[in-house]
């Protein structure tokens, strides 16, 4: 199974790509035969969206799509900005189409200084998947005080509780999304989805 994470801090220090590859490694080597390719925004953010251009110049979009469209399951992760998602990570959901993440499983990841993190979760599953029909699952996962966490080896005898906990959430929510990920496979073959006549999400 493939999966694609996005790393959805603009900044080009970010604890969220740290987060982001964190759980690239966990997948590597905890999932059987996975696939994984991260694609961060960390100082490479993609241009706004418009609807005149039709998203991203198709030499900087294409092989993000190709990459998209392989994949069987997604994992966003993004810092909390003032209460919300990035705008690079709206941004980038906007790009997407159905053809590239229709009917495929996503897993929300966010990322928080301190014990923040809920609004993105709410403002991502309220809106970002009108038209590219991504699915998110019902697991989600916050990481709190990021800086302090995911930083030791797994496995480190001084690991907190919380770092320890946030761990074995992450994995949890992991196994949930390749259940997922299998499972919507058979959706897309089967026939009922209908992207030319029924284009876009009412």
């Amino acid at each position: 199974m493939k999966f694609f994470i996005l790393s959805g801090s603009h900044r080009a220090d970010a604890q969220t790509l740290k987060v982001a590859k964190y759980i690239e490694g966990v997948l590597r080597r905890e999932h059987s035969a996975a696939e994984t390719h991260l694609y961060s925004l960390s100082g490479n953010p993609l241009p706004l969206w418009d609807e005149t251009t039709g998203g991203a110049p198709d030499a900087l979009w294409d092989p993000i799509s190709a990459e998209l469209k392989s994949a069987d399951a997604l994992v966003v992760c993004t810092p909390e900005w003032s209460g919300m998602a990035t705008p690079g990570v709206k941004n980038f959901l906007l790009n997407c189409t159905a053809g590239e993440i229709g009917h495929k499983p996503g897993l929300i990841v966010t990322v928080s200084a301190m014990r923040g993190g809920s609004y993105p979760i709410a403002e991502l599953r309220m809106s970002g998947t009108k038209n590219n029909r991504l699915c998110w699952i019902p697991e989600h996962v916050i990481i709190h005080h990021a800086e302090q966490n995911l930083n030791a080896a797994d496995g480190a005898p001084d690991l907190s509780k919380e770092d320890a906990l946030q761990r074995k959430r992450l994995r949890y929510a992991l196994k949930v999304l390749e259940a997922y990920g299998n499972a919507l496979k058979g959706v897309r073959t089967s026939g009922a989805i209908d992207h030319k006549n029924f284009p876009s999400g009412m």
